[in-house]
C-alpha cells in the first residue's frame, strides 16, 4: 500500500486527491494522511505565481513533515485580479519520493464584484468572502464559494479533482516525463 501526505487538514483537499488517485489508479491501494503544511504565501494568494508556488511550499513542507512517503500533495487556492474582474483558481502539485514533479490547475470562473471588494479592499480570504456573502461558516472545509455560485451544480472537492488528476499525468507516462 502506497501513502499519500496531502499538505492540509481541509476534509476538501484530502477528499478529492483521494477521488483523483482513485480515478488514476484504480488497481492500486493507498493511504492518506493530511497534515497542517505551511504554503509559505499570503493566507490568500492573489497571483498565479504565488498560487503555484503555495502548492509547491504545500507539498514540500508535507515531505519535511512525513519524510518517507510516496507522494506528497499540495493543493492552493488563489485568484488573480486583471482588468478590474477577479479570476479565482487552485493549483494542485503532486511530488514523489523519487522526485518527480506533476502540476494540475483548475477551471478558472469568476466571482461577482462583492467578493472583489472584501478581498483586495479589505483583505479577507475567499473562504471569509464567501461566508459573509453567503451567510456561511467555514465554507471553505464544505463547497466553497465554487459550490454557492453554481447552487451545488460543482462543489470544491469537484473543481479541484480534474487538476489533481491532471497532475498525476507524468506518474501514468514515467517514460515520456
Amino acid at each position: 500500500m502506497k501513502k499519500v501526505i496531502v499538505g492540509s487538514t481541509n476534509p476538501v483537499k484530502i477528499e478529492t486527491t483521494k477521488v483523483g488517485f482513485a480515478f488514476v489508479f484504480p488497481d492500486e491501494e493507498f493511504v492518506f494522511e493530511g497534515v497542517k503544511a505551511s504554503s509559505r504565501v499570503p493566507d490568500q494568494p492573489l497571483s498565479d505565481k504565488e498560487t503555484l508556488q503555495g502548492a509547491h511550499n504545500r507539498a514540500d513542507h508535507a515531505r519535511e513533515l512525513v519524510p518517507g512517503a510516496d507522494f506528497y500533495v499540495g493543493l492552493e487556492g488563489g485568484m488573480e485580479d486583471r482588468d478590474g474582474e477577479l479570476h479565482e483558481f487552485a493549483w494542485i502539485v503532486v511530488k514523489s519520493r523519487e522526485g518527480k514533479v506533476g502540476k494540475g490547475k483548475t477551471g478558472t470562473f469568476f466571482p461577482p464584484v462583492a467578493f472583489r471588494r472584501l478581498i483586495l479592499e479589505e483583505g479577507k480570504e475567499m473562504g471569509e468572502a464567501t461566508d459573509i456573502i453567503f451567510g456561511d461558516s467555514n465554507s471553505k472545509q464544505k463547497r466553497g464559494a465554487i459550490g454557492h455560485l453554481t447552487k451545488g451544480a460543482i462543489d470544491r472537492t469537484e473543481l479541484y479533482r480534474h487538476a489533481v488528476i491532471f497532475a498525476l499525468i507524468p506518474f501514468l507516462h514515467e517514460e515520456l516525463y
